[in-house]
């Protein structure tokens, strides 16, 4: 049995926040760039906005891995 349970139910909610962040930053950039007036705005849009916006949406993930991480190690820690 894990002491660290709330450590990772917090990293799956992290997760899951991620992901529809990700999905939200993605719709949006989309939105953005239809309303983007001219070709080279539209293509600033989606080749500099849009990875912007799905990268920063990834930082909740990030976060959530290194949480599983400090779980995986403090059970292995307390194992010994």
């Amino acid at each position: 049995m894990t002491q660290y349970g709330t450590l990772r139910a917090w990293a799956f909610i992290a997760t899951l926040v991620g992901i529809f962040g990700m999905i939200v930053a993605a719709v949006g950039a989309i939105v953005w760039a239809f309303e983007a007036d001219g070709f080279w705005q539209t293509l600033g849009v989606l080749l500099i906005g849009l990875p912007v916006a799905v990268f920063i949406a990834t930082l909740p993930i990030a976060l959530a891995q290194a949480m599983r991480a400090i779980a995986d190690v403090g059970d292995t820690v307390s194992a010994r």
